[in-house]
Protein backbone atom coordinates (compact mmCIF):
# COMPACT_ATOMS: atom_id res chain seq x y z
CA UNK A 1 0.00 0.00 0.00
CA UNK A 2 1.24 3.09 -1.13
CA UNK A 3 1.24 6.21 1.00
CA UNK A 4 0.27 9.75 -0.60
CA UNK A 5 -0.65 13.03 0.63
CA UNK A 6 -2.51 16.14 -0.98
CA UNK A 7 -0.23 19.40 -1.30
CA UNK A 8 -1.56 22.10 1.30
CA UNK A 9 0.18 25.37 0.51
CA UNK A 10 -2.02 28.04 2.53
CA UNK A 11 1.02 28.82 4.17
CA UNK A 12 2.71 29.26 0.84
CA UNK A 13 3.23 27.03 -2.13
CA UNK A 14 7.42 27.36 -2.44
CA UNK A 15 7.78 26.48 1.47
CA UNK A 16 5.26 23.63 0.96
CA UNK A 17 7.40 21.90 -1.77
CA UNK A 18 10.34 22.59 0.73
CA UNK A 19 9.12 20.51 3.56
CA UNK A 20 8.50 17.60 0.50
CA UNK A 21 11.91 16.09 1.06
CA UNK A 22 11.32 15.50 5.07
CA UNK A 23 7.89 13.73 3.91
CA UNK A 24 9.97 12.43 1.54
CA UNK A 25 12.62 11.21 3.29
CA UNK A 26 9.79 9.66 5.81
CA UNK A 27 8.34 7.84 3.46
CA UNK A 28 5.80 9.01 1.28
CA UNK A 29 5.70 7.65 -2.19
CA UNK A 30 3.38 10.24 -3.95
CA UNK A 31 2.24 13.58 -3.84
CA UNK A 32 -1.59 14.90 -5.46
CA UNK A 33 -1.59 18.08 -6.68
CA UNK A 34 -5.48 19.76 -7.08
CA UNK A 35 -6.23 22.54 -9.71
CA UNK A 36 -9.57 23.34 -8.84
CA UNK A 37 -10.01 27.61 -9.64
CA UNK A 38 -6.56 28.24 -8.11
CA UNK A 39 -3.25 28.77 -9.50
CA UNK A 40 -2.69 26.10 -12.21
CA UNK A 41 -1.31 22.59 -11.23
CA UNK A 42 1.30 21.82 -14.06
CA UNK A 43 3.80 24.33 -13.17
CA UNK A 44 3.36 23.80 -9.39
CA UNK A 45 3.90 19.75 -10.96
CA UNK A 46 7.10 20.78 -12.65
CA UNK A 47 8.74 22.58 -9.59
CA UNK A 48 8.14 19.60 -7.34
CA UNK A 49 9.85 17.48 -10.06
CA UNK A 50 12.40 19.78 -9.68
CA UNK A 51 13.31 19.62 -6.17
CA UNK A 52 12.00 15.88 -5.37
CA UNK A 53 14.25 12.73 -6.49
CA UNK A 54 12.16 9.76 -5.53
CA UNK A 55 8.67 11.06 -5.01
CA UNK A 56 5.59 10.70 -7.46
CA UNK A 57 3.49 13.50 -8.58
CA UNK A 58 -0.05 13.70 -9.50
CA UNK A 59 -2.71 15.73 -10.57
CA UNK A 60 -5.03 15.67 -8.54
CA UNK A 61 -7.06 16.42 -10.61
CA UNK A 62 -6.74 18.49 -14.00
CA UNK A 63 -10.69 19.24 -15.68
CA UNK A 64 -11.46 17.49 -18.55
CA UNK A 65 -13.21 20.27 -20.04
CA UNK A 66 -10.18 23.05 -19.55
CA UNK A 67 -7.78 21.63 -21.81
CA UNK A 68 -8.19 19.60 -25.24
CA UNK A 69 -7.37 16.12 -25.21
CA UNK A 70 -3.82 16.39 -26.86
CA UNK A 71 -3.30 19.26 -24.88
CA UNK A 72 -3.40 16.63 -21.82
CA UNK A 73 -1.61 14.08 -23.42
CA UNK A 74 1.78 16.98 -24.18
CA UNK A 75 1.25 18.05 -20.55
CA UNK A 76 1.46 14.40 -18.94
CA UNK A 77 4.33 13.14 -21.47
CA UNK A 78 6.07 16.41 -20.50
CA UNK A 79 5.73 15.79 -16.95
CA UNK A 80 6.61 12.57 -16.96
CA UNK A 81 10.13 13.92 -19.08
CA UNK A 82 11.25 16.02 -16.59
CA UNK A 83 10.58 14.21 -13.09
CA UNK A 84 12.23 10.80 -14.62
CA UNK A 85 8.98 8.75 -15.30
CA UNK A 86 7.14 9.39 -11.47
CA UNK A 87 3.89 11.29 -13.23
CA UNK A 88 0.73 10.16 -12.62
CA UNK A 89 -2.01 11.84 -14.99
CA UNK A 90 -5.10 12.39 -12.11
CA UNK A 91 -8.24 13.28 -14.74
CA UNK A 92 -12.12 14.24 -13.56
CA UNK A 93 -15.00 15.96 -15.16
CA UNK A 94 -15.10 18.55 -11.74
CA UNK A 95 -18.61 19.69 -11.48
CA UNK A 96 -20.47 22.77 -13.52
CA UNK A 97 -19.77 25.36 -11.16
CA UNK A 98 -16.46 25.45 -11.79
CA UNK A 99 -16.48 24.37 -15.58
CA UNK A 100 -19.15 26.90 -16.31
CA UNK A 101 -18.73 29.04 -14.05
CA UNK A 102 -14.83 29.50 -14.51
CA UNK A 103 -13.32 28.30 -17.40
CA UNK A 104 -17.49 29.35 -19.63
CA UNK A 105 -17.39 25.44 -20.96
CA UNK A 106 -20.80 23.56 -21.43
CA UNK A 107 -20.52 20.58 -18.72
CA UNK A 108 -21.59 18.31 -21.15
CA UNK A 109 -21.00 13.99 -21.38
CA UNK A 110 -18.43 13.99 -18.98
CA UNK A 111 -18.43 10.03 -18.97
CA UNK A 112 -17.95 10.02 -23.17
CA UNK A 113 -15.03 13.14 -23.28
CA UNK A 114 -13.34 10.88 -20.46
CA UNK A 115 -13.35 7.47 -22.43
CA UNK A 116 -11.99 9.20 -25.59
CA UNK A 117 -9.95 12.03 -23.64
CA UNK A 118 -7.90 8.27 -22.39
CA UNK A 119 -8.13 6.71 -26.07
CA UNK A 120 -6.56 9.94 -27.71
CA UNK A 121 -3.80 10.23 -24.43
CA UNK A 122 -2.53 6.89 -25.10
CA UNK A 123 -2.27 6.82 -29.09
CA UNK A 124 -0.23 10.74 -28.21
CA UNK A 125 1.80 8.80 -26.25
CA UNK A 126 2.38 5.83 -28.59
CA UNK A 127 3.44 8.27 -30.97
CA UNK A 128 0.85 7.30 -33.23
CA UNK A 129 -0.34 9.56 -36.22
CA UNK A 130 -3.16 11.24 -34.73
CA UNK A 131 -6.92 10.39 -36.06
CA UNK A 132 -9.47 10.16 -34.12
CA UNK A 133 -13.02 10.00 -34.87
CA UNK A 134 -15.18 9.87 -31.75
CA UNK A 135 -18.58 11.51 -30.92
CA UNK A 136 -17.12 14.34 -29.04
CA UNK A 137 -13.65 14.80 -30.44
CA UNK A 138 -12.99 14.72 -33.94
CA UNK A 139 -9.15 14.75 -34.83
CA UNK A 140 -8.36 16.32 -37.17
CA UNK A 141 -10.65 18.69 -37.72
CA UNK A 142 -12.49 18.05 -40.80
CA UNK A 143 -12.74 20.54 -43.70
CA UNK A 144 -16.13 21.23 -43.27
CA UNK A 145 -15.08 22.73 -39.37
CA UNK A 146 -12.19 24.78 -40.39
CA UNK A 147 -10.00 25.55 -42.67
CA UNK A 148 -9.27 21.67 -44.35
CA UNK A 149 -5.80 22.04 -43.36
CA UNK A 150 -5.71 20.35 -40.40
CA UNK A 151 -3.49 17.21 -40.63
CA UNK A 152 -2.37 13.90 -38.96
CA UNK A 153 0.54 14.34 -36.73
CA UNK A 154 2.20 12.70 -33.93
CA UNK A 155 4.39 13.81 -30.45
CA UNK A 156 7.81 14.94 -31.91
CA UNK A 157 9.08 13.79 -28.90
CA UNK A 158 9.85 10.33 -27.33
CA UNK A 159 7.91 9.78 -24.14
CA UNK A 160 9.32 8.20 -21.35
CA UNK A 161 7.23 5.47 -21.01
CA UNK A 162 4.39 4.62 -23.67
CA UNK A 163 1.85 4.65 -21.28
CA UNK A 164 1.75 7.15 -18.51
CA UNK A 165 -1.14 6.26 -16.07
CA UNK A 166 -3.78 7.35 -15.71
CA UNK A 167 -6.32 8.01 -12.49
CA UNK A 168 -9.86 8.93 -12.49
CA UNK A 169 -11.73 10.44 -9.88
CA UNK A 170 -15.47 8.88 -10.16
CA UNK A 171 -18.40 8.27 -7.89
CA UNK A 172 -21.44 7.60 -9.81
CA UNK A 173 -21.98 4.00 -10.77
CA UNK A 174 -21.52 4.81 -14.64
CA UNK A 175 -18.49 6.65 -14.02
CA UNK A 176 -16.52 4.08 -11.46
CA UNK A 177 -17.06 1.53 -14.46
CA UNK A 178 -15.58 2.97 -17.24
CA UNK A 179 -12.69 3.66 -14.52
CA UNK A 180 -12.46 0.09 -13.54
CA UNK A 181 -12.40 -0.79 -17.08
CA UNK A 182 -10.01 1.52 -18.63
CA UNK A 183 -7.98 3.36 -16.02
CA UNK A 184 -4.62 2.32 -13.85
CA UNK A 185 -6.16 4.12 -10.67
CA UNK A 186 -9.55 5.12 -9.19
CA UNK A 187 -9.87 8.02 -6.89
CA UNK A 188 -13.38 8.31 -5.18
CA UNK A 189 -14.34 11.07 -2.20
CA UNK A 190 -15.30 10.12 0.90
CA UNK A 191 -14.68 6.34 1.08
CA UNK A 192 -16.25 3.94 3.44
CA UNK A 193 -14.59 0.65 3.02
CA UNK A 194 -17.10 -0.90 5.12
CA UNK A 195 -20.28 0.42 2.35
CA UNK A 196 -17.49 0.00 -0.94
CA UNK A 197 -18.74 -2.88 -2.00
CA UNK A 198 -22.03 -2.27 -1.71
CA UNK A 199 -21.58 1.61 -3.49
CA UNK A 200 -19.54 0.84 -6.10
CA UNK A 201 -19.39 -2.88 -6.01
CA UNK A 202 -21.33 -4.00 -9.16
CA UNK A 203 -19.82 -1.07 -11.38
CA UNK A 204 -16.26 -1.86 -10.32
CA UNK A 205 -16.96 -5.98 -11.12
CA UNK A 206 -18.81 -4.50 -14.67
CA UNK A 207 -15.93 -2.36 -15.55
CA UNK A 208 -13.30 -4.76 -14.41
CA UNK A 209 -14.84 -7.47 -16.79
CA UNK A 210 -13.93 -5.35 -20.04
CA UNK A 211 -10.88 -4.31 -18.38
CA UNK A 212 -7.52 -4.78 -20.60
CA UNK A 213 -4.96 -7.23 -18.37
CA UNK A 214 -2.20 -4.91 -19.55
CA UNK A 215 -3.48 -2.82 -17.51
CA UNK A 216 -2.68 -4.72 -14.45
CA UNK A 217 -5.13 -4.44 -11.02
CA UNK A 218 -7.01 -1.03 -10.55
CA UNK A 219 -5.06 1.19 -8.04
CA UNK A 220 -7.41 2.77 -5.21
CA UNK A 221 -7.08 5.56 -4.15
CA UNK A 222 -8.79 6.53 -0.32
CA UNK A 223 -8.50 10.15 0.77
CA UNK A 224 -8.07 10.22 4.86
CA UNK A 225 -7.32 13.28 7.20
CA UNK A 226 -4.87 11.63 9.73
CA UNK A 227 -3.83 12.01 13.52
CA UNK A 228 -2.88 9.31 15.88
CA UNK A 229 -2.85 9.57 19.70
CA UNK A 230 -5.15 8.93 22.42
CA UNK A 231 -6.29 12.52 22.51
CA UNK A 232 -6.97 13.15 18.84
CA UNK A 233 -10.69 12.96 18.51
CA UNK A 234 -11.66 16.21 18.67
CA UNK A 235 -9.90 16.34 14.49
CA UNK A 236 -12.13 14.92 13.28
CA UNK A 237 -14.60 18.06 13.27
CA UNK A 238 -12.01 19.14 10.67
CA UNK A 239 -13.95 17.02 8.72
CA UNK A 240 -16.97 18.92 8.85
CA UNK A 241 -16.72 22.00 6.74
CA UNK A 242 -15.31 20.33 3.77
CA UNK A 243 -18.23 17.38 4.27
CA UNK A 244 -20.96 19.76 4.27
CA UNK A 245 -19.17 21.97 1.18
CA UNK A 246 -19.65 19.33 -1.02
CA UNK A 247 -22.53 17.93 0.10
CA UNK A 248 -24.17 20.61 0.57
CA UNK A 249 -23.01 23.41 -1.68
CA UNK A 250 -20.61 21.20 -4.71
CA UNK A 251 -23.95 21.76 -7.14
CA UNK A 252 -27.93 22.58 -6.89
CA UNK A 253 -31.22 20.29 -5.72
CA UNK A 254 -30.81 17.01 -8.18
CA UNK A 255 -27.37 17.89 -9.25
CA UNK A 256 -25.24 17.29 -6.63
CA UNK A 257 -22.84 13.95 -6.93
CA UNK A 258 -21.45 14.28 -3.34
CA UNK A 259 -25.33 14.64 -1.75
CA UNK A 260 -26.20 11.19 -4.39
CA UNK A 261 -23.21 9.53 -2.31
CA UNK A 262 -24.22 10.56 1.06
CA UNK A 263 -28.00 8.89 0.61
CA UNK A 264 -26.14 5.88 -0.98
CA UNK A 265 -24.43 5.26 2.27
CA UNK A 266 -27.39 5.47 3.99
CA UNK A 267 -27.32 9.46 5.04
CA UNK A 268 -30.54 10.23 3.25
CA UNK A 269 -32.17 12.50 5.64
CA UNK A 270 -29.14 13.94 6.81
CA UNK A 271 -27.81 14.49 3.22
CA UNK A 272 -31.36 16.36 2.36
CA UNK A 273 -31.10 18.36 5.14
CA UNK A 274 -27.14 19.43 4.87
CA UNK A 275 -28.06 20.70 1.19
CA UNK A 276 -31.17 22.62 2.30
CA UNK A 277 -29.02 24.38 5.21
CA UNK A 278 -26.08 25.14 2.72
CA UNK A 279 -28.11 26.05 0.38
CA UNK A 280 -29.91 28.87 2.31
CA UNK A 281 -26.43 30.11 3.64
CA UNK A 282 -26.52 28.33 6.83
CA UNK A 283 -22.89 26.86 6.56
CA UNK A 284 -22.40 26.32 10.04
CA UNK A 285 -25.41 24.38 10.85
CA UNK A 286 -25.27 22.44 7.61
CA UNK A 287 -22.12 21.40 8.90
CA UNK A 288 -23.29 20.38 12.65
CA UNK A 289 -25.35 17.69 10.81
CA UNK A 290 -22.80 15.71 8.55
CA UNK A 291 -22.81 12.42 10.88
CA UNK A 292 -20.10 11.66 13.03
CA UNK A 293 -20.06 8.32 12.13
CA UNK A 294 -19.37 8.73 8.80
CA UNK A 295 -16.26 11.30 9.64
CA UNK A 296 -14.91 8.37 11.90
CA UNK A 297 -15.52 5.70 9.29
CA UNK A 298 -13.66 8.37 6.52
CA UNK A 299 -10.67 9.07 8.56
CA UNK A 300 -7.93 7.38 10.33
CA UNK A 301 -8.09 9.40 13.24
CA UNK A 302 -7.67 7.57 16.80
CA UNK A 303 -5.56 5.51 18.77
CA UNK A 304 -3.06 3.44 17.07
CA UNK A 305 -4.59 0.34 17.47
CA UNK A 306 -7.87 2.31 15.93
CA UNK A 307 -5.60 3.36 12.95
CA UNK A 308 -4.09 0.24 12.78
CA UNK A 309 -7.87 -1.44 12.59
CA UNK A 310 -8.84 0.86 10.14
CA UNK A 311 -6.10 0.61 7.93
CA UNK A 312 -6.78 -3.50 7.56
CA UNK A 313 -10.49 -2.87 6.54
CA UNK A 314 -8.92 -0.54 3.90
CA UNK A 315 -6.92 -3.17 2.48
CA UNK A 316 -9.58 -5.92 2.72
CA UNK A 317 -11.85 -3.84 0.58
CA UNK A 318 -9.54 -3.48 -1.90
CA UNK A 319 -7.39 0.21 -1.22
CA UNK A 320 -3.77 -0.14 -2.81
CA UNK A 321 -3.25 4.14 -2.10
CA UNK A 322 -3.70 6.15 1.10
CA UNK A 323 -3.73 9.90 0.31
CA UNK A 324 -3.81 11.02 3.95
CA UNK A 325 -3.93 14.42 5.33
CA UNK A 326 -1.54 14.85 8.55
CA UNK A 327 -2.90 16.75 11.05
CA UNK A 328 -0.34 18.19 13.93
CA UNK A 329 0.27 21.18 15.19
CA UNK A 330 4.21 21.47 14.02
CA UNK A 331 5.91 20.09 9.95
CA UNK A 332 8.00 17.69 12.68
CA UNK A 333 4.81 16.14 13.88
CA UNK A 334 3.10 15.64 10.48
CA UNK A 335 6.60 13.99 9.53
CA UNK A 336 6.37 11.63 12.01
CA UNK A 337 2.71 10.77 11.42
CA UNK A 338 3.86 9.89 7.85
CA UNK A 339 6.55 7.80 9.11
CA UNK A 340 4.38 5.85 11.31
CA UNK A 341 1.02 5.33 9.01
CA UNK A 342 4.41 4.09 6.08
CA UNK A 343 5.21 1.33 9.30
CA UNK A 344 1.23 0.70 9.85
CA UNK A 345 0.74 -0.09 6.79
CA UNK A 346 3.83 -2.45 5.95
Amino acid sequence: MRIGMALKYSGGFKEAVAELADYEKAGLDIVFVAEAYSFDAVSQMGYIAARTERLEIASGILPIYSRTPTLLAMTAAGMDYVSDGRFTLGIGASGPQVIEGFHGVPYAAPLGRTREIIEICRKVWRRERLEHDGRHYTLPLPPEQGTGLGKPLKLINHPVRPRIPIVVAAIGPKNVELTAELAEGWEPIFYVPEKAADVWGPSLAAGKARRDPELGELDVIAQAFLAIGDDVAGLLEFGRPMAALYIGGMGAKGRNFYNDLARRYGYEKEAEQIQDLYLEGKKDEAAALVPGELLEKMSLIGSEGFVRDRVQALKESGVTTLNVTPLAGTHEDRVRLIETIKEIVR
